[in-house]
């Protein structure tokens, strides 16, 4: 799969269903009929969508920690809290659970942001906050990460 790209605003129903945007719909092709599994973000309060597939490439790196050391136990157990597979339905929506809903304060207006290998899913107003903030500290971050890298280097 290739990285996906994209920010869009969505509505919530009250039964917490969100129709996937089109243009991920079209970006994620071959990867509909495999599903989705959603989990809780680990550095911000929002959701993450991954197809399923990506997320299988993933757990097997996760899996290959060493299980007789404390710190990988816990890190697997939050990691793999409250992931629940995601599919479809025939109206094109994704159902997003109670809980899920909670941590992430999704009310009614969703934001998809495309991010890489999968969607980050965010209440409208959370996500305007956290780019709003982030933007000024942007341009330190983008040299802090990129800095020392040259895009102009074959590799």
């Amino acid at each position: 799969m290739s990285s996906l790209f994209g920010v869009y605003e969505c509505n919530a129903d009250a039964k917490g269903r969100v129709m996937l945007p089109v243009a991920f719909k079209k970006q994620l092709t071959k990867e509909l009929k495999g599903g989705f599994v959603m989990k809780r973000s680990i550095f911000s309060k929002s959701l993450e969508l991954f197809p399923t597939a990506t997320w299988n490439e993933m757990v097997k790196e996760v899996n290959k920690l060493n299980k007789f050391v404390k710190k990988n136990v816990e890190f697997i157990r939050m990691f793999n809290y409250g992931v629940v597979p995601v599919e479809l339905d025939s109206a094109g929506r994704l159902l997003i659970s109670k809980d899920m809903m909670t941590f992430s304060g999704i009310t009614k207006n969703v934001m998809m942001a495309a991010a890489g290998d999968r969607i980050e899913i965010w209440d409208k107003k959370a996500y305007e906050k956290f780019i709003n903030d982030g933007t000024s500290n942007f341009e330190k971050l983008a040299e802090d990460v990129m800095g020392g890298i040259n895009p102009t280097t074959p590799e």
